[in-house]
């Protein structure tokens, strides 16, 4: 009897014919991949608005930053407290633009509120318009460092090399002073709004705004004013300072971060520092504190920082403009490096800073109790519950309490269509007055008087006339705070084009 032939091992190595229709599948996803992400960026055009740029218009140079250096000379220093404010040189300063702005003050209503903020009515032709709303705050910081440190003593309003130099020039009298130029120079000229123009100027933005923008902002809205755009301090003109973009970018800003100060207390034994525990009250605090820095809210491309990169994204180089084109695929690499500099990872989360950490009052007595103050600046997207939720589940120690602490909190603003007549006025203001410059919308990430008032309307812009360097960024609240002639009289013919612009 014939043996039949054993069978054949399985070969289990795919066919050749197998792997090829494999190697065909993914030639043909990356194939359209790379058409997607193609298509895409040459889809991805300027979205800048296209003008004429408009003439300045000449000004008494020395007139105008005379001025503003008697503004500049005022120390109008807000406090916490109302009670230990000198108001004495807020009502010199308003005595000062009574005599600088004579048809100003003829020709508007002028109302003062908690007797040092101010508002001014230009009445327009047609009462059916919704008006416009700019903003400003006449007070300032004090100055800490007021010595050598400072190339012109810091309440000088000096004109030297070419710059105004004193506190308020950048942070806000400057924008104040430059807005109240071009109402008095438009009343020269014979200019008649059809619009109705106000100005809104408070005494304690620096301090919260309490008894200023919020109280002005309470009257506005029993009287039922409805802005078509309300106008603040905010982002500025930076060069250098957009990754990826060359040119000169005005960013305005669609929104605020909040703001909250976590208090973590914990309390201790005391006794004698030669007999302490495992971990003293201060010990304990410090790991807590620790854990909030290690463990940081989550990063977001999204909102208005995203949006700011989809506006000057087109006006990048090749390359560039195909990563911002595509965020689907690339936004987990630009937000990876985007958060490695201090100052892009604040627009793409909730920060928290430690600033305040306190103990024992002698360097040998164990505290008996020990608080740490954490300043957070919260996303638009958080809140200042899930910062609580947040801090406390990342803390999860029950000899911490962690609450919120004594300032009351704020929460962050939703943001501001970049649709509406009011940023298209913007938007074309700036391209006419500051040719070649890129507009785009931005993420504040500190707050303004403009968030009271929200309830008036809903579409709130924070934007300087200000060309800021790097190097500038540290003058605001810092030492040698200026701001240069050229951009002063830019400023003032920035807010003389607005008014027009708005009244078309």
């Amino acid at each position: 009897m014939q043996k039949k032939a054993p069978p054949e091992p399985a070969n289990d190595r795919p066919s050749w014919h197998f792997l090829r229709w494999v190697g065909l599948g993914v030639a043909v996803v990356l194939l359209a991949l790379a058409a997607v992400v193609l298509v895409r960026t040459l889809l991805f055009r300027s979205a800048q608005v296209r003008v004429t740029p408009v003439k300045h218009v000449a000004l008494d140079r020395e007139a105008v930053l005379g001025r503003l250096s008697g503004a500049i000379r005022l120390r109008t220093v807000s406090n916490q407290d109302p009670a230990r404010m000198d108001g004495a040189p807020f009502d010199a300063l308003h005595s000062h633009l009574e005599r600088s702005f004579p048809r100003v003050h003829r020709q508007l209503k002028r109302e003062r509120f908690s007797g040092h903020s101010v508002l001014y009515t230009w009445t327009g032709s047609d009462p059916s318009l919704a008006p416009v709303l700019w903003l400003a705050h006449t007070d300032v910081v004090p100055v800490e460092a007021p010595g050598a440190r400072w190339a012109q003593p810091p309440f000088s309003g000096a004109v030297v090399a070419g710059y105004v130099w004193g506190r308020g020039t950048l942070d806000d009298k400057g924008q104040a002073l430059g807005m109240l130029e071009a109402v008095e120079h438009l009343l020269a000229s014979g200019f008649a709004p059809r619009r109705t123009l106000l100005l809104a100027f408070g005494h304690d933005e620096e301090v919260g705004g309490q008894r200023g923008a919020k109280v002005m902002a309470a009257a506005l809205g029993r009287r039922g004013v409805r802005p078509l755009f309300v106008l603040d301090e905010g982002l500025v003109i930076t060069r250098n300072m957009v990754p990826g973009v060359d040119s000169s970018v005005a960013v305005v800003g669609i929104a605020e971060k909040g703001y909250v100060t976590l208090e973590l207390i914990v309390e201790g034994q005391g006794g004698h520092s030669s007999m302490p525990p495992p971990h003293t009250a201060v010990g304990i605090l410090a790991a807590a504190v620790k854990k909030l820095e290690d463990n940081p809210m989550p990063a977001r491309l999204s909102g208005a920082f995203r949006r700011l990169f989809e506006a000057v994204g087109p006006e990048m180089k090749f390359f560039r403009r195909l990563v911002f084109a595509n965020l689907w695929l690339f936004g987990s690499q630009v937000k990876k490096k985007l958060a490695a500099k201090p100052a892009t990872n604040a627009l793409l989360r909730t920060t928290m800073a430690a600033t305040v950490i306190q103990g024992s009052v002698k360097e040998n007595v164990l505290p008996q109790r020990a608080r740490a103050l954490v300043n957070v600046r919260i996303h638009p997207e958080d809140s200042v519950a899930i910062v609580l939720a947040h801090a406390r589940r990342v803390v999860a120690d029950r000899r911490v309490n962690v609450g919120s602490g004594p300032e009351k909190p704020s929460e962050p603003t939703p943001s501001s269509g970049i649709d509406s007549a009011g940023y298209g006025h913007l938007a074309r203001t700036i391209r006419q007055v500051f040719p070649g410059t890129l507009v785009a919308p931005g993420l504040m990430v500190a707050m303004t008087d403009s968030r009271h008032y929200r309830p008036l309307c809903k579409r709130l812009y924070r934007f300087a006339p200000l060309r800021i360097t790097p190097r500038d960024r540290a003058r605001f609240h810092g030492v040698n705070e200026r701001i240069s002639v050229k951009n002063y009289l830019e400023m003032i013919n920035f807010y003389i084009q607005l008014a027009k612009n708005a009244n078309r």
